[in-house]
């Protein structure tokens, strides 16, 4: 979001208007001249996203678009795949799929995601 010149409340306060340029592509403009980014977190274990609303832009995402579960899955890719992966997938694809269809002209998908572990690789290759 710095990059783009927004705050951590997704105001715009940049310089240049290559910033604003392919906003855009990232983020969708709410009411009151804030950005918000079109991004969907995932995690198996609910500690992730508390370190990530809790850091300095965590007010930026929308709430609705972090799904984790409770549980974890230890650093097992099976359980990510086949048991606490599996019970999640229809969720990430509900709120993937709203994102979207609020797109105009949706080009792609950019994935991040670990290769080891329960919720990067095992989920990971299940979403994939």
């Amino acid at each position: 979001s710095g990059e783009h010149g927004l705050d951590g409340s997704g105001v715009y306060n940049g310089t240049s208007d290559l910033q604003l340029e392919r906003m855009n592509v990232y983020f969708n403009e709410a009411s009151g001249n804030k950005y918000v980014p079109r991004a969907v977190l995932v995690d198996l274990e609910p500690g992730t996203m508390d370190a990530v609303r809790a850091g300095p832009f965590g007010q930026l995402f929308r709430p609705d678009n972090f799904v984790f579960g409770q549980s974890g899955a230890g650093n097992n890719w099976a359980k990510g795949h086949y048991t606490e992966g599996a019970e999640l997938v229809d969720q990430v694809l509900d709120v993937v799929r709203r994102e979207a269809e609020g797109c105009d002209c949706l080009q792609g998908f950019q994935i991040t995601h670990s290769l080891g572990g329960g919720t990067g690789a095992g989920m990971g290759t299940l979403l994939i």
